[in-house]
């Protein structure tokens, strides 16, 4: 049987570095078209990139291809922007982005460039949670990651834009963004809106409310009416999770970084202002090139602290910690779990977000949004506002003219007032975790925790006990579920799901 593998079984990383590296040292005879784009401000043509496959004689089978695609003699010396987006119809948070993507390649054509959209694969940790499908949705992280940075290497697009939705979605853009570091930003696909159910009262709920209706069926707390009609109303439209979860964090995480336009992370998915985000990115984009201003000029140590400093405020996910990590990674910053531990203990809990609290991104977005909240934690002296964004401006500058928080809003503490006086994630070490764990702690847990241990060997091990009712919430107890790791999962799966049902317990 004949087997392909690269020369000398190189590493796929290696790999790819050293395609890229021999493609653009190789020489060509070009036939450069002038072009009405100015050159970047370092002097070079902002179709650097693709101008290898759109310029030399030798390729005229590339040009042939893209003349096919509708592309004119002018339209080839234009930079040629990859647009990437997580789209597929089978999961809210992902289902609306190929109309967003539509309107960023509006915006793309209206800053006189040519804008090229693809799409990468997505699986759905609402969905799959609670079930083996959930061993695939870390490595769809990095699938994510390797198939952008495989499409903007093969097909040579000067500038990338990516649109994300759920919650693995958007580490993996900015992984391949850091990767590749060509002009680049993320327009995430935006938070979803409350639903309501009547037999709640019509109280917001949300996909947290769904899964807390199985525990409360178990124990009699509501009907199987109750219980579908939450499910049947908990989302409601288009958009990741509403609450302060694992899509919201990385969004927010992302713009206090500089990868987004402001107001990315709080901008409802089916929000006009997200309509306008999306056209917006075009110019945005085309700035970057000219700037020639790059994932390496904004993803530096200060936005990573930035970061983890915004995730403890806000009371967003323990996943922002392998996120943030590999992230850091791939553009050669070293984060550790201490790192976070030193971040938290310094920096206040003060954001009253579901799962925890109380409001979802909406309500934030509602009162002002993460500019808003990004103006008052720079006012409090709390984040570095000095560094460059994909605006071209530097953080201080993007809120600079955003309004304050009204004076009566409820969801975001003074820092006279906290939730809890330091951050809610904590490292955790001993003997289940020698080399270290993540423990969100948001401050009514109390500092220690004292229960039964109850042990299982996998998920449906531990929903059978559940059905039996052997987990009582009045008795104190530490669920311990084995063989769930990166290699006993294998794929590391979450099991966020399994802690609702009794999270008093």
């Amino acid at each position: 049987m004949l087997q392909l593998r690269p020369r000398g079984h190189m590493p796929y990383r290696q790999l790819l570095t050293s395609l890229s590296h021999r493609a653009f040292s190789s020489r060509s005879t070009f036939q450069q078209k002038s072009s009405s784009n100015p050159p970047s401000k370092s002097g070079k043509p902002l179709n650097e990139v693709s101008s290898h496959i759109t310029q030399p004689i030798s390729q005229g089978a590339s040009q042939a291809m893209l003349y096919a695609t509708g592309l004119s003699t002018d339209d080839m010396s234009k930079p040629q922007v990859g647009i990437s987006s997580v789209w597929y119809n089978g999961n809210p948070c992902n289902m609306h982005l190929l109309d967003l993507s539509n309107i960023v390649r509006e915006g793309v054509q209206k800053a006189g460039l040519i804008g090229y959209q693809f799409n990468t694969i997505g699986v759905s940790d609402g969905i799959s949670m609670g079930t083996k499908g959930m061993r695939y949705s870390l490595q769809s992280r990095d699938l994510i990651a390797d198939s952008i940075e495989t499409v903007m290497g093969g097909q040579w697009y000067d500038a990338n834009i990516s649109l994300p939705g759920c919650d693995k979605n958007m580490p993996g853009v900015i992984m391949a963004m850091g990767r590749v570091n060509r002009p680049s930003l993320m327009v995430y696909g935006g938070t979803i809106r409350p639903g309501c159910a009547a037999t709640q009262n019509n109280a917001d709920i949300d996909i947290v409310s769904a899964f807390q209706a199985y525990g409360q069926f178990l124990t009699g707390e509501i009907s199987e009416e109750q219980r579908f009609d939450i499910i049947r109303h908990a989302c409601p439209g288009g958009g990741a999770c509403g609450g302060m979860y694992t899509a919201n964090t990385m969004a927010s995480a992302i713009e206090v970084m500089g990868m987004t336009l402001p107001g990315s992370s709080s901008n409802p998915a089916e929000s006009k202002a997200k309509k306008a985000e999306c056209l917006a990115a075009g110019e945005a984009i085309k700035n970057l090139l000219i700037e020639d201003i790059r994932p390496s000029d904004i993803l530096t140590r200060t936005a990573f602290e930035n970061a983890m400093i915004l995730v403890n405020i806000t009371g967003g996910s323990t996943n922002a910690v392998l996120h943030l990590i590999a992230m850091a990674d791939s553009v050669g910053i070293k984060l550790t779990i201490d790192d976070f531990q030193a971040v938290s203990d310094r920096t206040p809990f003060l954001a009253d977000l579901k799962p925890s609290g109380k409001y979802v991104m909406a309500d934030l977005h509602n009162i002002g949004g993460t500019p808003s909240l990004i103006k008052f934690l720079l006012k409090e002296g709390v984040l570095d506002g000095s560094g460059m964004t994909v605006t071209g401006q530097t953080l201080a500058k993007n809120v600079e003219n955003v309004p304050d928080f009204p004076s009566d809003q409820k969801i975001i503490r003074p820092f006279s007032n906290p939730i809890k006086k330091t951050g809610h994630l904590q490292i955790l070490r001993g003997s289940l975790a020698p080399e270290g764990s993540v423990g969100k702690i948001t401050g009514k847990e109390g500092t220690s925790f004292t229960g039964k241990a109850r042990v299982y060997d996998d998920e449906d091990d531990f929903i059978a006990s559940l059905e039996r009712n052997e987990i009582k919430k009045e008795e104190k107890t530490v669920v311990v579920i084995r063989y769930t790791g990166p290699k006993g999962g294998p794929g590391m799966p979450e099991a966020i799901w399994l802690m609702l049902p009794y999270r008093d317990a």
